[in-house]
């Protein structure tokens, strides 16, 4: 399939919300639906076509980036870029956004994973 790779080029960095979710799994499976030569009134649905739910894409390239950046070394420029924390930007009224370490608490609750995992690849 060529919908899957081109769309989620990249996801492993993005601090996708809810909406964002829907919206990339909307898309594919329209996109599916067009070249399999189904319609809406159809009603297929992701296990009729045999794949995997786009957040669970999302949440497996994401969490194998993260192993990657925390097995980097401390002085390599990616590593340090994570480990940044901005204390003197000035936060806005309102929620704070999304970042992208929010996302990876959230996979590892979702998984009942801890973060030392990450360094024993063999589990």
């Amino acid at each position: 399939m060529v919908v899957r790779p081109a769309m989620l080029y990249g996801a492993e960095c993005w601090p996708l919300k809810e909406k964002h979710n829907t919206k990339l799994s909307v898309t594919e499976m329209r996109k599916l639906r067009w070249m399999s030569g189904f319609t809406l009134r159809d009603r297929i649905r992701h296990e009729k076509v045999g794949v995997a739910p786009v957040e669970d894409k999302i949440r497996e390239s994401r969490l194998r980036w993260f192993g990657h950046i925390k097995r980097m070394p401390s002085n390599d420029p990616i590593r340090k870029v994570a480990d940044l924390y901005l204390t003197y930007v000035k936060i806005g009224r309102g929620r704070p956004k999304k970042i992208w370490f929010e996302n990876i608490r959230n996979d590892l609750s979702l998984l009942y994973l801890n973060e030392n995992l990450i360094f024993n690849k063999t589990q």
